[in-house]
């Protein structure tokens, strides 16, 4: 088992589940109440990484993360050096990777707030900011836990994208998946056989006590 490799890639989910929650709320927020007509080519771009294949996106990441991109560039006369192959790639690429993972749910989840309940709020005197804080965020914690809870284990089994931007440095860009990879590559299954074991085990621990942790949320919301 390669404790490198999976402290790196719970690292990884855990910094793109959190970036994600911050990001995800204002864009659920926005596709759920915003009366644009054009919103479907935001709803569509946000979805886009669902059915877009991961070399695909990955491939299109690693020209935007080289030195000759405008973004590469300009975070090379940052950090001295660009974005492909580096941790911080991977913390862009797998958020790109994992938003609708993230939006979806919460999007869902404020769809899904009873009109009067803002209505009312809005009568009160309330402001948007005030009715978001005290009537649809606590309504939604079942699709934000959701949400979170997706893009932490979408980023954990992430593989192409990963592999596309990230490469397979140690210690740096290689992931749980990344390992698994090269130990059936060079024949190891039994290794390839446990750690595959044990992210599955892990996987399904977390999403087992979100989706617990879940159930006690709406007992605790019964609102209708």
């Amino acid at each position: 088992m390669d404790w490198q490799s999976l402290t790196l890639t719970v690292e990884l989910a855990l910094i793109v589940a959190g970036i994600l929650l911050v990001i995800g709320l204002p864009i659920a927020y926005w596709l759920t109440f915003s009366k644009w007509q054009w919103k479907f080519l935001i709803e569509a771009l946000v979805a886009l990484p669902l059915v877009l294949p991961p070399t695909v996106l990955g491939f299109y990441l690693l020209i935007a993360f080289g030195a000759q991109s405008p973004l590469g560039r300009w975070w090379q006369s940052i950090t001295g050096q660009t974005l492909a192959f580096t941790f911080e790639g991977l913390i862009v690429g797998s958020i790109l990777y994992s938003l609708p993972f993230a939006v979806q749910p919460v999007a869902a989840s404020f769809a899904s707030v009873d009109p009067k309940l803002i209505a009312a709020s809005a009568t009160l005197g309330a402001s948007r900011l005030k009715t978001f804080g005290r009537v649809i965020l606590p309504l939604s914690v079942p699709g934000i836990t959701t949400g979170a809870a997706l893009s932490f284990a979408h980023t954990v089994g992430e593989f192409g994208v990963v592999l596309m931007i990230g490469g397979n440095i140690p210690g740096v860009t290689r992931t749980i998946s990344i390992d698994i990879y090269d130990r059936v590559q060079a024949g190891e299954y039994a290794g390839a056989g446990q750690t595959a074991l044990i992210l599955l085990l892990f996987s399904f621990v977390v999403l087992s006590v979100i989706y617990a942790l879940n159930r006690k949320v709406w007992a605790a919301w019964p609102f209708k």
